[in-house]
């Protein structure tokens, strides 16, 4: 049995979205975060001393990072969503897989938290907005003509990039980087996705 931490409004939504998609039975744990600070909740401490959503249990194996938490389940229960090993194709996979939560994030969240120091993070800005394009425009490029990441039909790599990939919509860079609204629309259409949405852990 496959159960999931997850915790409304974060990176959590994408593993609830694979697990439709895989189609296993699961059961999901839900936290909210604070209404005032946004914050998750005391109760993820005591599944994991970080207190992080995402976090799946799969025969009684607590898994967490969310790249971890995609590459256990697909190896599982989808493998048709990673590369044959031997492959090329196998090592882009690990490159995006690992640039999802490591690279991109860096500036997405540097321009979260330093926006809110106000005029006293101005002067890191133009910085920060650099780094947001080149890391969106290099997602862009690594786009297939087939609209997927890796492989032409979806992979664990789209599932990985479709939070960073949201993220240039709601920074209002849509326009810069159409081929990314492209995949940002195709994934949320699918019915996996939309289901996911239904729950309304959101």
């Amino acid at each position: 049995m496959i159960r999931l931490h997850h915790l409304n409004r974060s990176r959590s939504h994408r593993i609830l979205w694979l697990l439709e998609e895989i189609g296993q039975p699961y059961e999901v744990i839900a936290y909210a975060r604070d209404a005032k600070t946004n914050l998750a909740p005391a109760e993820l401490l005591e599944v994991h001393p970080l207190g992080k959503s995402p976090m799946v249990e799969i025969d009684d194996r607590l898994v967490t990072e969310s790249a971890a938490i995609t590459e256990v389940l697909c190896t599982r229960f989808a493998p048709q969503m990673i590369p044959d090993a031997a492959s090329d194709a196998h090592i882009t996979h690990l490159e995006l897989m690992h640039f999802a939560e490591g690279s991109v994030m860096t500036p997405v969240l540097l321009n979260l938290y330093v926006g809110r120091l106000g005029e006293a993070g101005a002067p890191l800005h133009p910085r920060i907005q650099a780094e947001l394009h080149s890391h969106f425009a290099y997602m862009e490029r690594m786009l297939r003509p087939s609209g997927h990441f890796v492989q032409d039909d979806l992979s664990a790599a789209d599932i990985m990039l479709s939070f960073p990939a949201e993220i240039v919509l709601r920074l209002g860079f849509g326009d810069t980087f159409p081929r990314l609204a492209d995949f940002v629309a195709a994934m949320q259409a699918r019915p996996a996705y939309a289901r996911a949405v239904a729950l309304g852990y959101e």
